[in-house]
Order: structure tokens, then sequence, then C-alpha cells
């Protein structure tokens, strides 16, 4: 696999990981600290996810393919929630409060299933894993940071607002990446 090839499908894994970084800078300063945090958490499991996908490939496969997108789209569909409600009060208590474990880990895990199935294609197509997940979890980190920051510019001006267009968002990808999987639509 060529380096075209392999930046196109970083880009395409980083997409869903970029929108849901714009989410959540619409509640969130874009300072170092918070643009390494969410950059580290999507860049490392768009490693980590790849490379499981990759080494357990015969034994996982199709468990993983059957149960991925619902998973994607239970973890997605109850952050956006947790965010519209936060938008709906007056308040700027509720929602996605914070950048922590608890938020991140589950928001990680969800953008980077889409990673664990590639990891599985690159086992059969015999990709050198080690070059392909460093440029996907470099990609990813630089993007989402980069989605952070946008989410923040415009967030800030109409924060509540925002907050209930990014909770939604959240709600719409995970339904995307359940339909996709389900075979209803394709994009």
């Amino acid at each position: 696999m060529g380096i075209i090839e392999l930046l196109l499908i970083a880009l395409a894994l980083s997409m869903d990981a970029f929108a849901v970084a714009v989410c959540l800078g619409l509640k969130h300063k874009a300072t170092v600290r918070n643009m390494l945090t969410v950059g580290i958490y999507f860049g490392v499991f768009h490693v980590i996810m790849p490379l499981i996908g990759y080494f357990a490939a015969s034994l996982f496969a199709e468990s993983i393919v059957d149960y991925d997108h619902w998973i994607a789209f239970a973890l997605l569909s109850f952050l956006g929630i947790k965010m519209i409600a936060g938008g709906l009060r007056e308040e700027d208590t509720g929602g996605v409060s914070s950048l922590g474990h608890r938020v991140m880990l589950p928001l990680a895990v969800a953008m980077s299933i889409d990673a664990l199935a590639v990891g599985i294609s690159f086992a059969v197509i015999h990709v050198d894993i080690v070059p392909a997940v460093a440029a996907i979890g470099i990609v990813v980190f630089l993007l989402v940071m980069l989605g952070l920051r946008i989410g923040n510019v415009f967030g800030s001006k109409i924060r509540s607002k925002a907050e209930l267009a990014g909770g939604a968002i959240l709600i719409l990808i995970g339904l995307k990446i359940l339909l996709e999987h389900l075979d209803v639509i394709s994009f």
C-alpha cells in the first residue's frame, strides 16, 4: 500500500473523530491541554484499534463486524443526549462537562471502532502495520486538535444552541455509523 492510499485511509478514519472534536470544542476551551487531551485520546485509540484488528483478525472478525456499529451508536447517542440536555438547561453544568477519562474513553473507543475493521483488512492484504498505524494516529491527532479549535471558535459565540447542535451531531454520527453497517445507506 502506497503513502497516498494510506493517507486517504487515515483521513477517512479521522472524519468522524474530527466532527466529534468540533462538538467538544463547542463546550470546551481550545487550550493546549484540552487540544492535547483530545488529540492523544483519539490518536492513541486510532493506533491501538487497528493493531488489535490486525493481530486478532482471524479470531474476532465476525463478531466485531456484527456489533461494532451498535456499540458506536449507543456510546455516541448517550453522549449526544447528555450534551442536548446540557444545552437545554439554563446553567452551564450539564452535558459533556469535562474532557476527563469518563468522557474521552468512550468517545475514543466509539470513534476508533472503524479503525479496528481497517486493521483486520490490513492483515488480509499484508500491510506493513507499524507505518500504517503511525500515519493514522498522526493524522487523527492533528485533525481532532484542529476540530476542537474550530468548535471552540463557533461555540463561544452561541454556547447553548451550539451544544444542542453538537449533541444532535453526535447522535447523527452514531446513526450514520449504524445505518452504514446495516447497509441502509452508504457514503
